[in-house]
């Protein structure tokens, strides 16, 4: 029987459209020539791993629906044909590969993942570019585990969705792309307590190892910086000299009370001996009492001039302190700085982009830090820091509240100068009422707003508002992770699989979409809502798409996917070619 005669049927109609696009991008290729410690029995370890990702674009809750679920996947030869594969293996032995995985293999299989859409992700930053700036947004996404698991290596109790629980942060780094709306850079998995302020500028560099592209470095300000510092550093010399001549003064005070006390006791003592030989009583004002109420001031005095040479040992210590994280900051800076040049220098084709952080990352130290990186920052105040001052500043301009959404209203001070920060900010305060519930009063509550860059924000305080707030593309993403990719269901139990699994998400919600635009080319019975690449309906493709049946029938290489009557696609069919044209762009 010929190829183009057999008809096989599917129970995961997508998942053969994907495993064809797939074999366009040479997924199933490189992953079989990949090098693994594990031995190949009935399935190899390399068919495995690629079930596992399989799996993982199916939006299968738990790695056992590979083999228990209504429509088992390791029974599907629909599915592993497509992907070049003889047949599947059972979730037991895709969960015992998965757990041998090394540090080094996973590495191996991202590493194919990035190469094969690193074309498509290079054309969308060129696109991107050529119309304006590089919008970039970063997250820190909560990945919980049960509270009494122990099964769970590095796991740690962090704030997640509000609340204390067991489990990771997962690092999430996104792009805005003309074609499809976001696509995904980095995913790097984390101990639960990790905190946002300390992944802003990894973030940063993992989106700029993606891209293989980087800002201009901000040495100009990093030069002035380093500048400013100077005087404090004279001041800071200046407090430690005086405080060690303060403790030598104390010190010398000290020195004399204590031999003036210790004369004082060698008197005594001689009285003491003199009126127990001649059998003589202490009166109240006799010698010897005069005596014993010296030596009692003195030994007073001594006890307080004691205390003040520690306070001012104390006093020297804390000046020390102070002068030395002076030093190692401005030797940190000194560093960056060169760092910097050094990037600069090696950096022909730099690029314009923003940078969008929620609060959790609106640290001195991260704006700072960004700002000389290059970017164009929109993010809001970390914790309580410049809530004091913008209450302050907005009291004189109770008349000049703007509306920019349906229930806020900002003001707006353009490259202000903030207290013990190097560099002007545009500052925004929001003010929005919250109604808690039917039976409360709505409640008025405050935010603040923070910009560096050439963007005249303070000038349309709508757009500013807007172009911020658009960054809940980023929180759609991770949204998407859990409820369609099932990134919040940890499938398995060692530390590279786990990353693995983290990596494979990022992928899945790229990989749809870049498949949907892929298709849409090819096929014009795509269902129309398929077809909008900027939200081809991720989740309607993975919840309904890939766990719909359909006939297969084979010509070569190529196959036609006909949807059977029980799918809600009946009466739709794609043939699908195993062809792409990408028109790479090249990294200058």
């Amino acid at each position: 029987m010929s190829n183009n005669e057999t008809v096989q049927e599917t129970g995961h109609a997508m998942l053969v459209v994907w495993g064809q696009y797939a074999h366009c991008l040479g997924i199933p290729q490189e992953f079989a020539q990949v090098l693994m410690s594990q031995k190949t029995v009935a399935h190899s370890p390399q068919s495995k791993v690629l079930e596992f990702l399989v799996a993982q674009l199916g939006g299968l809750e738990y790695l056992k629906d590979i083999s228990l679920s209504a429509t088992p996947l390791d029974q599907d030869t629909a599915v592993a044909q497509a992907w070049g594969q003889e047949g599947w293996a059972d979730h037991s032995g895709v969960s015992r590969t998965m757990s041998a995985l090394t540090e080094e293999e996973a590495a191996k299989y991202a590493a194919i993942l990035d190469k094969a859409t690193q074309p498509l992700i290079d054309a969308e930053v060129q696109l991107a570019l050529s119309s304006g700036r590089l919008v970039l947004d970063g997250d820190l996404t909560p990945r919980p585990v049960s509270n009494g698991s122990k099964s769970y290596p590095e796991s740690s109790y962090g704030y997640m969705d509000g609340k204390l629980q067991l489990g990771y942060q997962a690092a999430i780094i996104t792009m805005g792309s003309p074609t499809y709306g976001r696509l995904g850079l980095s995913a790097s998995r984390h101990t639960g307590k990790t905190v946002s302020a300390t992944q802003a500028e990894s973030l940063a560099l993992d989106a700029e190892r993606r891209l293989g592209r980087r800002p201009w470095r901000r040495t100009d300000l990093l030069l002035q910086r380093l500048e400013q510092r100077e005087p404090e550093l004279l001041k800071r010399q200046q407090r430690v000299a005086e405080a060690a001549a303060s403790l030598r003064g104390k010190e010398e005070t000290l020195a004399q009370i204590n031999e003036k006390f210790s004369a004082m006791q060698d008197e005594l003592q001689q009285l003491e001996a003199g009126y127990a030989a001649k059998e003589r009583l202490e009166k109240p004002h006799s010698q010897l009492a005069q005596a014993r109420s010296k030596a009692d001031i003195w030994q007073k005095r001594c006890w307080r001039c004691q205390n003040q040479v520690t306070k001012a040992r104390a006093w020297l210590d804390r000046q020390r302190q102070r002068l030395s994280e002076w030093e190692a900051e401005t030797a940190m800076l000194r560093e960056r700085l060169q760092r910097f040049e050094a990037e600069n220098a090696a950096n022909s084709n730099p690029i314009e982009a923003i940078f969008r952080l929620d609060a959790g990352f609106g640290t001195d130290s991260n704006l700072a830090l960004l700002i000389e990186m290059g970017y164009e920052i929109y993010s809001k105040p970390y914790g309580n820091w410049l809530s004091g001052l913008l209450a302050e500043k907005s009291q004189s301009r109770s008349n000049d509240w703007q509306k920019v959404g349906k229930n806020a209203e900002m003001l707006a001070w353009k490259a202000a100068t903030i207290p013990d920060f190097p560099y002007p900010l545009d500052l925004g305060y929001e003010r929005f009422w919250q109604s808690p519930s039917d039976s409360e009063q709505p409640k008025q509550a405050f935010s603040g707003l923070l910009h560096f860059g050439p963007t005249q924000v303070t000038e349309d305080l709508t757009g500013w508002f807007d172009d911020y707030n658009a960054r809940q593309t980023i929180e759609a993403g991770n949204k998407e992770a859990r409820q369609v990719f099932q990134a919040h269901h940890i499938k398995v139990r060692s530390l590279p699989a786990m990353r693995l699994q983290e990596h494979f998400a990022l992928f899945c919600a790229n990989f749809v979409r870049f498949a949907a635009h892929w298709l849409a080319e090819q096929c014009p019975q795509v269902p129309d809502g398929w077809k909008t690449s900027h939200s081809p309906n991720v989740k309607e493709q993975v919840k309904v798409g890939a766990h719909s049946p359909a006939d297969v029938q084979w010509y070569g290489k190529d196959c036609l996917v006909r949807f059977k009557e029980r799918s809600v696609y009946v009466g739709r069919s794609f043939f699908v070619r195993r062809q792409i044209a990408i028109q790479l762009t090249l990294r200058i």
